[in-house]
């Protein structure tokens, strides 16, 4: 089993930065691909990004290209996803997740474990 817990979100102007981070907890986090997701009301999960096993390999979905970025630490089991020049579209329920997957994956299906979620709200 593997415990994910995301930082806070929060609000932030349009333009603004904000950077969450995802703490695991439990089996060895190294040996897990992470991402995050996001969900807006109404929508479907959508894919932000992912990183490998060691960070060697990073995938980004369109709408993070750019302005996010997703590192990770392995000596502190957390991974960060640094969001940077917000818009308001942005606003969602952002989802770090686990998976065991050694290849890039952005379907939700192949992530085995999830945090329970964290709003960020981007106001215009």
């Amino acid at each position: 089993q593997v415990q994910l817990v995301e930082s806070e979100g929060g609000l932030v102007q349009a333009g603004g930065s904000l950077r969450l981070s995802c703490a695991a907890s439990g089996r060895t986090f190294s040996s897990y691909r992470m991402g995050w997701f996001r969900q807006a009301p109404g929508k479907e999960r959508e894919f932000v990004a992912t990183i490998s096993q060691t960070g060697g390999s990073i995938y980004y979905g369109d709408s993070a290209k750019g302005r996010f970025t997703i590192s990770r630490d392995n000596a502190k089991n957390t991974v960060y996803l640094q969001m940077n020049s917000l818009k308001p579209e942005d606003t969602a329920v952002y989802y770090c997740a686990a998976s065991s997957e050694a290849t890039i994956t952005h379907r939700p299906h192949n992530y085995d474990y999830w945090g329970q979620g964290t709003q960020v709200t981007v106001s215009s």
